[in-house]
């Protein structure tokens, strides 16, 4: 794995190592099914461009802030402000690259310890300023726009500074920095002996403190777990005063105030510090591609996994449909691509659906559990197809985000949502918000792609994570947009699901809170929020619906 630190762009994900590029067979896959006889070119505008709301930040909190955090970590340039407007959801994008934000914090602060935090917290609070604590930026549900919910100015809190890092090797735990980045933390780890294990899509530049903040879920989360449970320890730093778990496996005093703090999406403070389980570094890995003829007997198949003890760390089924758009951007028109593709043909799987499964650990360990998965999944009518599909899977399991920019130059809109149910929901509500997204997003002539993949599971369900494109409307994406996300939230909620899985709550979630935990749960969280927070600075707009 290499380790060298990319760059975010300000208009969307990163600097790719390689140039992304879509193949001959995507493009045609593509543009036939979402009605374009070619390509666009919408190129973001120019940094110089962007319109942004004017600072009004004031001179003297200006003055009191670089007096509590150094003259050098209070930035009011362009670029800075601009580089933490907003996160990468396609709503964010969309803003970004037309250079029209309607949000934008008025300075970037950076502090270097908690009792720096605690200053800007303090000061902030005395003078009416919004905080939006900001660690990567891979928000994609609105968590890091810099709304000023009513006040007159708000600051981004960037903690990158925060970035110890130190290992418990007989305990097996980590305590880290909040603004340690997820994959720099990982390499120190490794140099160590030791890996976190968790991988999500944003890996490459997520915050530590921003996967505690939202839940956040790795790709290999069904092994390894999720973020929230490898939380053991953590500190938050709040308006109102410091609040520390302690760092023990267990406790049965009360309410776990743990469980409040992680997942609180800095609306209640800022978390600067958690301290994670880890584990040694595996020895062995092993990757590989299986087959089922449809989604169901996939369903029942990972059922299976789960609830007969044959778990391995990374299990990914794709319904048909992202199984087909999978296959055509990786096809290269080889004879190896097109033996393959007869084969599957010939076995009864044409238009099957794939799985990836991954395993860590010893070598032992790692066979013993890889055997007992075979055995599960033939059972349930799988089909091996090696490891070569696991290690191309492997190769490109951060490149979607390249890649959706890409689709956005060419005109697409392309966005992604996620949730969660019962085994026995499992197949009603995949096919409900399917049809809900095609509903919303249809137009004559074209057919959106919806496709769709489970990958983290659990003894009684399973996430559901939806990837959606078509033609995106010029001038009018955030409408499109807007209805597509209505559609499924609202099919989510009557189907049995929630309403985020592990993208968090953050701006674009809020509205359906209530239906999620309820009237009286939204009144225990603003309790917690006017007890931690009392004149409510930190993070407006994120994790609470709006009051009725």
């Amino acid at each position: 794995m290499s380790h060298a630190e990319p760059q975010m762009r300000w208009w969307g994900w990163g600097e790719p190592a390689q140039p992304v590029t879509v193949s001959d067979a995507g493009s045609r896959f593509i543009l036939g099914r979402v009605g374009m006889t070619g390509w666009a070119s919408r190129r973001p505008v120019d940094l110089d461009a962007v319109r942004l709301p004017d600072p009004a930040v004031s001179d003297d909190v200006v003055r009191a802030l670089r007096e509590a955090v150094g003259d050098d970590h209070v930035l009011l340039d362009r670029a800075s402000r601009v580089g933490h407007a907003a996160g990468r959801s396609y709503p964010d994008l969309v803003r970004l690259r037309a250079g029209g934000l309607d949000v934008a914090p008025d300075a970037v602060v950076s502090p270097g310890s908690d009792e720096e935090v605690a200053r800007v917290l303090s000061i902030c609070d005395r003078e009416g300023v919004a905080i939006v604590p900001f660690g990567g930026g891979t928000s994609v549900v609105g968590g890091v726009d810099a709304l000023r919910g009513g006040f007159d100015a708000a600051i981004s809190l960037d903690l990158a500074r925060l970035d110890r890092l130190e290992t418990d090797a007989r305990s097996l735990t980590a305590t880290l920095g909040a603004g340690l980045p997820l994959r720099t933390a990982e390499a120190k780890l490794e140099a160590r002996g030791f890996t976190l294990g968790h991988f999500p899509q944003s890996f490459e530049f997520a915050s530590i403190g921003g996967c505690v903040a939202t839940r956040s879920a790795g790709q290999a989360s069904t092994g390894y777990g999720r973020i929230d449970e490898l939380v053991v320890g953590l500190r938050m730093v709040a308006p109102a005063g410091t609040a520390e778990v302690r760092t023990v496996p267990a406790s049965a005093a009360g309410p776990s105030i743990r469980e409040l703090l992680v997942g609180s999406e800095g609306a209640l403070g800022v978390i600067t510090e958690a301290t994670l389980d880890v584990r040694p570094l595996p020895d062995a890995r092993r990757y590989e591609g299986w087959s089922f003829r449809g989604f169901a007997a996939g369903v029942e198949a990972f059922r299976g996994l789960e609830q007969e003890h044959g778990r391995p760390d990374i299990a990914r089924l794709s319904d048909e449909e992202e199984t087909e758009l999978a296959v055509a951007l990786s096809n290269t028109g080889s004879a190896g691509d097109r033996a393959a593709r007869a084969y599957l043909k010939a076995r009864g799987h044409g238009r099957g659906c794939l799985v990836i499964l991954g395993f860590e650990g010893n070598e032992r360990d790692v066979a013993g559990r890889a055997a007992r998965c075979r055995g599960i999944l033939r059972a349930h009518g799988g089909l091996s197809l090696g490891r070569n599909p696991g290690r191309a899977w492997v190769r490109t399991r951060y490149l979607a985000p390249y890649l959706r920019d890409v689709l956005i130059d060419g005109g697409l809109l392309v966005e992604t949502l996620e949730t969660a149910t019962t085994w026995s929901r499992l197949e009603e509500l995949h096919a409900a918000v399917g049809d809900a997204l095609r509903g919303s997003l249809a137009e004559p002539g074209t057919r959106p792609i919806v496709g769709c993949h489970v990958s983290h599971l659990y003894p009684s369900g399973a996430s559901l994570y939806f990837t959606f494109m078509a033609r995106a409307h010029e001038g009018a994406e955030l409408d499109q947009w807007r209805a597509a996300k209505e559609a499924a939230m609202r099919t989510i909620l009557d189907h049995g699901g929630t309403i985020t899985h592990h993208h968090a709550v953050g701006r674009d979630h809020a509205p359906w809170m209530r239906e999620e935990i309820g009237e009286l749960g939204v009144a225990a969280l603003r309790a917690a929020k006017e007890r931690f927070d009392p004149n409510g600075i930190m993070n407006p707009g994120k994790l609470l619906p709006p009051e009725s």
